[in-house]
């Protein structure tokens, strides 16, 4: 089966199928090169998923990552990427070993075809011109016969024309015998040219022609093994990266079978835990007896107040509140005395391990800088040795400041923690903390309602080792001193305070100032007695009276 043979007179259409194979061939390209491009777009399309949804460092999100349903979507989202990354590999391997090469042999392909079409059509103009030459020798040869049977004719009529002379007879004759020579030249030539053209003939139907189309032939079979090729090279691309995806899905299962609700049950009680006991049953009170009712102590209505003493508690505690409830949003107090106990140790324990973790960062710098010196010393040509002594310097200071912070944090951790005393009642409302633990109903509840065993809160505890009553306690928190003025302030700029206990004020205003700003940003001011709260320290320019400031600083002293 042979192309040559079979298809000697399909010139034309074989031009026109080897153009098509080609046609094929490209358009196979494109397919692949836009599956390459639909592999990219999904890849980043999954990546971008991934990352949507991972948790924001130093964020509350990354709080949440602690339960094992959350780290297990964590993972997923880490196989995606991985997922992602096989699709990029199957694009990458598609481009390189399938689109790169077959563009590459269609180059090729193109330059063979036109050479072997160029030789097929060389040799049928080359025939073409031999079977002119034979038509141009057949022409001739009919000519010479014809204009020799003419002369012959001639000929023939003068030398029977009795009136003609006989030279005119020689002439005639002569005539005649040279156009014979002429027809018999003219056959001879013809007989040569016809062998000739029937030999070129021959050679190009049964030679060259076959030759160049089985060079045509192998060229189309080689086309279709390669688009062949590419195929199986596509399903294989394909089929290489699925153990991994296999694994990213394993993993992805392993982490769903990872989840535990026991554990993440017991994460929420100690995240949310209070340490507080429940409160104690409500003593019946008997109205029925003629004598004055007396209030007791473990009343749930003296934690609500009755309706004369809460609107003085109210009015004059409101301004007092609302920073240690803002604070239990971001900046609390620095000992965490606004959280629940069980919270408070959490926190305090947190605080402690991180100025752990800086100290011993500290100190392997200090190690690190001291081995630095030493080898100057020895060899000074590669440093100066005083050189490292101001950071050496530094860095201890530093390491004595954390130390005492952690001595600090220590204390206030064996606070909660019942190995020491607690801090007097006094001191806690001084320092604004007592007020910190109104701020939530159930803090309002330790306060004014006793548990079963007696110890509800630190200042129940207290409560209960003075011997007050509620009600006496909330007479003294009413009658308690305001913070005294250590400056005024002016306004820069006009603030709305809308937040609970900020203070709105007008530009250029003069007001008074009982709070610096402690770096939370937020300076505490007055504007009557009744109106007092807290505005952004950027927004005022404060004139603090030294004097004030002096007696301020020593209350502070004082209280802690």
């Amino acid at each position: 089966m042979s192309w040559g043979t079979e298809l000697w007179d399909q010139f034309d259409n074989l031009e026109k199928h080897t153009q098509w194979g080609i046609d094929v061939l490209e358009k196979y390209i494109k397919f692949v090169k836009e599956r390459t491009e639909i592999e990219l777009s999904y890849a980043k399309q999954l990546r971008n998923l991934s990352k949507k949804y991972q948790p924001k460092k130093n964020s509350k999100e990354e709080e949440e990552y602690r339960y094992t349903s959350t780290r297990a979507f964590l993972a997923t989202l880490n196989e995606m990427n991985d997922y992602a990354g096989q699709h990029e590999v199957i694009s990458e391997n598609m481009t390189s070993l399938i689109t790169g090469e077959l563009t590459r042999y269609v180059q090729e392909l193109k330059q063979e075809r036109k050479s072997h079409f160029h030789d097929g059509r060389k040799a049928q103009q080359h025939i073409e011109t031999c079977w002119k030459q034979l038509e141009a020798s057949k022409r001739r040869f009919e000519r010479d016969c014809k204009e020799a049977d003419r002369a012959q004719q001639y000929f023939e009529k003068m030398d029977a024309d009795i009136n003609v002379t006989k030279a005119d007879v020689e002439k005639a004759r002569q005539q005649a015998q040279l156009r014979h020579q002429m027809a018999e030249d003219s056959k001879a030539e013809y007989s040569s040219t016809l062998q000739k053209f029937n030999s070129e003939q021959h050679d190009h139907y049964y030679t060259h022609i076959p030759n160049i189309f089985q060079k045509i032939q192998e060229m189309e079979e080689r086309r279709i093994v390669r688009i062949g090729e590419s195929m199986k090279t596509f399903a294989e691309v394909d089929r290489q990266v699925i153990p991994i995806i296999g694994k990213c899905l394993d993993e992805i299962t392993k982490a769903a079978e990872s989840i535990d609700h026991k554990n993440d049950s017991q994460l929420v009680i100690e995240a949310f835990k209070s340490g507080f006991e429940p409160p104690g049953d409500i003593d019946f009170e008997d109205f029925t007896q003629p004598m004055k009712r007396t209030v007791s102590e473990s009343s749930l209505s003296n934690s609500r107040g009755d309706g004369k003493s809460e609107p003085k508690f109210g009015g004059k505690s409101k301004g007092k509140l609302w920073p240690f409830i803002k604070k239990n949003k971001g900046a609390g107090p620095e000992d965490f005395s606004n959280l629940p106990p069980e919270q408070r140790r959490k926190k305090l324990q947190q605080k402690v391990d991180e100025l752990n973790k800086d100290i011993q960062k500290e100190m392997d710098q200090r190690d690190a800088l001291t081995k630095m010196k030493d080898v100057y010393v020895k060899n000074p040509q590669m440093g100066d040795a005083a050189s490292v002594d101001h950071r050496l310097a530094e860095l201890g200071q530093n390491i004595e400041k954390l130390r005492l912070e952690v001595q600090k944090f220590e204390g206030w951790l064996a606070e909660v923690e019942g190995r020491l005393p607690m801090r007097t009642e006094q001191a806690r409302r001084q320092s604004g903390l007592y007020e910190a633990q109104n701020t939530s109903a159930v803090n309002s509840c330790a306060q004014d309602r006793e548990s079963p065993d007696g110890s509800y809160t630190e200042e129940q505890s207290q409560e209960t080792e003075m011997k007050v009553p509620a009600t006496d306690f909330d007479d003294e928190f009413d009658d308690e001193e305001p913070l005294p003025t250590i400056g005024t302030c002016k306004a820069l700029y006009t603030f709305e305070g809308q937040n609970e206990g900020t203070i709105s004020v007008a530009e250029g205003e003069m007001l008074y100032v009982i709070e610096e700003d402690k770096g939370d940003g937020w300076t505490r001011i007055r504007r009557n007695e009744d109106e007092e709260g807290y505005v952004p320290t950027s927004y005022v320019e404060v004139y603090l009276d030294k004097n004030a400031k002096d007696v301020y600083k020593s209350l502070q002293k004082i209280s802690e």
